[in-house]
């Protein structure tokens, strides 16, 4: 086990984890504990990934074994969240 990971200089434990979903990826929106959209596709663009361009078929996440967070994930923009969602 390497003492080190792409992300940081700190010592840190991580898991990677690489799914291919094709065009069977899905995922809700919640807000305040309510589902305010939802979608069925193929990976949006602005999801977690490895490569430039993922085409949609790969999803891939980094996560911190010791407090759980995804390393790589970066905030999506509104325009994003509404345009995958459909929500206004």
């Amino acid at each position: 086990m390497s003492g080190g990971n792409q992300y940081s200089n700190t010592y840190m434990r991580t898991i990677s984890i690489t799914a291919k979903c094709s065009d069977m990826f899905n995922a809700d929106f919640v807000d305040d504990n309510k589902i305010v959209g939802e979608y069925d596709g193929y990976v949006p663009k602005w999801f977690p990934n490895t490569y430039s361009n993922h085409y949609g078929d790969y999803v891939m996440i980094t996560i911190d074994i010791d407090t759980g967070k995804i390393i790589n994930w970066k905030t999506p923009l509104e325009k994003d969240l509404k345009e995958t969602f459909n929500t206004n």
